[in-house]
C-alpha cells in the first residue's frame, strides 16, 4: 500500500544517508586498493566524468545518475566510489590467493592513463590485504620485512576475532600498508573493518592538512602581536599638540592590521574546523576498531593519538590566537575610534566658538555700518532738500533754504533710520 501523507521534501534523502557510506563484504584472502583524491566539489562534475570513463572502459553500463556512492563489478575487480565533502574515494578489491600481500597492488590493474589524468590530488593511498587465519605465522623481522623495514604497529581488532599491523608510512611503492589477518570475521566484519582502515588513513591525512598552515601562520601572528602591543603602548603615550593627525595615523595603522588578522583568519578558520572534525573522526574510527594489546607492539590508538593530538591541538591553539589578535585589534580599534570622535568633537566646539565670536563681531560691524548709513542717508537726503528748498528761494517764494534744511534734518534722519528697520524686520522675517 502506497502511503497517502504528504513526506517532507527531504525525507528520503536523510533516510539515504544512513546507508550512503557502505562497506564492500570481504572474504580471505583478498587485497584491496584505496585512492582518497582531493576534489574541487561535486559542481563540476569532472570526478563523476571520470568515473563513467573507468566504467567505459570495462564496457560496464553508464548510471543516468550517481549520489553520494557507486559500486560496480569490473570483471577482474569490483570497484566502490564513494563522494565525500572534499574529496573523493576509489577502493578496489580483489578476491584471490597470494604470497606475498602486498607485492602487486589491485592498482597497478587499472588503466596506467586513467591513474595518471585523476581530478585531484591524491592526499591517501592504502595497499590492504586480508589473509586467511591459516597462513603461515610471522614474527617480527618477518613482518617488518613485509612494511620495508620500518617499525611496526598492531593490535586484536574486532574484540579478537582478527589481527592488524601497519607500518601507517607510505612505503616505496606509495602506498601505506595494513596486512589483516582473518582469525573468525564474517564477511561482513571484513568489509567494515577494512572501511574502518581505510577512513582512518584518509580522516588522518586530511586532520593533518591544517598543521603545516597552523606552523606557516604563526610567525605572522607573533608579528602581528608585537604590532599591536606596540600600537596599544602607543596609545597610552601622552598626546602631543598635534593629536588629531597623531590619532587619524595610529588608527589607519590599527585598521590595517585589523584587516591583515581578520585575512589571516578567512584563509585558516576552514582548513582548522576541518581537521578538528577529521580528528574526531579518526577517533570514532579507531574506538569502533575494539583493539587489544598485542605483546610489544604500540596499538594503533596509541600510535596515533600521540602524533595527532599534538598536531591538531597546535592547530586549535593557533585558531584561538588569532581570534584573540583579532578581537583585541577590533577593542583597540573602538577605543582609539572613540579618541578620535573626542578629539573631533572637542574641535568642531572650538570652531563653534569661533564662529559665535565672529557673528558677534560681524553683528556690531553690521550695527556700525547700519549707523553710518543712516548718517550717509540723511546727509544724502537733506542734500536733496535743500536744493529743493534754494531753488523754490531763488523762485522767489517766500523761503528760508538754510532755515529748511535744518528742520529737515531730523525728519530726514528719522525716516531713514525707520526704513532700515524696517528692511531688516523684513529680512528677519524672511529667514
Amino acid at each position: 500500500m502506497i502511503p497517502i501523507f504528504r513526506e517532507h521534501p527531504l525525507r528520503r534523502t536523510v533516510a539515504a544517508e544512513l546507508h550512503a557510506r557502505i562497506y564492500e563484504p570481504l572474504r580471505a584472502p583478498e587485497r584491496v586498493s584505496h585512492l582518497a583524491v582531493m576534489s574541487d566539489g561535486p559542481g563540476n562534475g569532472r570526478d563523476l566524468e571520470h568515473l563513467k570513463r573507468l566504467l567505459a572502459h570495462y564496457a560496464r553500463p553508464i548510471p543516468e545518475r550517481v549520489d553520494q556512492h557507486y559500486a560496480a563489478d569490473l570483471g577482474p575487480m569490483r570497484m566502490r566510489w564513494e563522494r565525500h565533502t572534499e574529496f573523493v574515494t576509489y577502493t578496489f578489491s580483489q578476491q584471490g590467493a597470494f604470497d606475498q600481500p602486498f607485492a602487486a597492488p589491485v592498482l597497478g590493474q587499472l588503466p596506467a592513463d586513467w591513474l595518471r589524468d585523476l581530478p585531484g590530488d591524491v592526499i591517501g593511498a592504502v595497499s590492504l590485504a586480508v589473509e586467511d587465519c591459516g597462513a603461515p605465522e610471522r614474527d617480527y623481522e618477518q613482518l617488518t620485512a613485509l612494511f620495508d623495514g620500518h617499525s611496526v604497529i598492531g593490535s586484536e581488532v574486532v574484540g579478537g576475532a582478527a589481527r592488524a599491523w601497519s607500518d601507517l608510512r607510505i612505503d616505496a611503492d606509495g602506498f601505506f600498508r595494513v596486512l589483516i589477518r582473518d582469525c573468525s570475521m564474517s564477511e561482513n566484519q571484513a568489509g567494515r573493518l577494512a572501511k574502518r582502515f581505510l577512513d582512518i588513513n584518509a580522516y588522518r591525512a586530511l586532520a593533518l592538512l591544517g598543521f603545516p598552515l597552523a606552523r606557516e601562520v604563526s610567525p605572522v601572528l607573533t608579528d602581528a602581536d608585537r604590532r599591536l602591543a606596540l600600537v596599544a603602548s602607543r596609545m597610552t603615550t601622552d598626546r602631543t599638540p598635534d593629536a588629531p593627525t597623531f590619532e587619524s595615523d595610529l588608527l589607519a595603522e590599527l585598521t590595517s592590521l585589523a584587516a591583515e588578522i581578520e585575512a589571516i583568519a578567512a584563509r585558516t578558520t576552514y582548513r582548522f574546523d576541518a581537521s578538528r572534525a577529521y580528528y574526531g573522526m579518526v577517533l570514532q574510527r579507531l574506538e569502533q576498531l575494539r583493539q587489544q594489546r598485542i605483546e610489544g607492539l604500540q596499538t594503533f590508538t596509541e600510535f596515533l593519538d600521540s602524533r595527532l593530538a599534538p598536531a591538531i591541538a597546535t592547530c586549535e591553539s593557533t585558531q584561538h590566537r588569532q581570534t584573540d589578535l583579532a578581537e583585541r585589534a577590533a577593542r583597540l580599534t573602538s577605543l582609539l575610534r572613540a579618541r578620535v570622535e573626542v578629539s573631533l568633537q572637542e574641535q568642531n566646539r572650538r570652531v563653534l566658538e569661533s564662529m559665535d565670536r565672529r557673528a558677534q563681531l560681524q553683528l556690531r560691524l553690521q550695527e556700525t555700518v547700519e549707523g553710518l548709513s543712516v548718517i550717509a542717508i540723511g546727509y544724502y537726503g537733506v542734500g536733496l532738500v535743500g536744493y529743493a528748498l534754494k531753488a523754490m528761494e531763488q523762485a522767489g517764494l517766500p523761503i528760508n533754504a538754510s532755515l529748511g534744511m535744518g528742520i529737515a534734518l531730523p525728519l530726514v534722519v528719522g525716516f531713514a533710520w525707520l526704513g532700515l528697520r524696517r528692511v531688516k524686520k523684513r529680512l528677519a522675517g524672511a529667514d
